[in-house]
């Protein structure tokens, strides 16, 4: 499908791929640069990002206890 360029430097994404892709007024789009010199479109993720250190926060589990570590470094576990 082609399309051209407003003279405000707007283009019109066609229906049927804004059908495709789920674009309604006001969604973000990113426009990315590929290596190969071509322009790819990507629709951001909505998430909220979070800190891999922060995804990672609560699943190892409460762990030894202070009284317990001590005794496994002295050999007494």
């Amino acid at each position: 499908m082609t399309t051209s360029v407003t003279s405000k430097g707007q283009v019109t994404i066609p229906k049927s791929i804004r059908d495709l892709l789920g674009i309604k007024p006001g969604s973000a789009l990113d426009f990315v640069l590929d290596r190969d010199g071509r322009v790819v479109l990507e629709i951001p993720d909505e998430r909220p990002r979070v800190s891999r250190f922060e995804a990672a926060r609560g699943i190892a589990g409460p762990g030894p206890s202070t009284d317990e570590i001590m005794a496994m470094l002295r050999g007494e576990a």
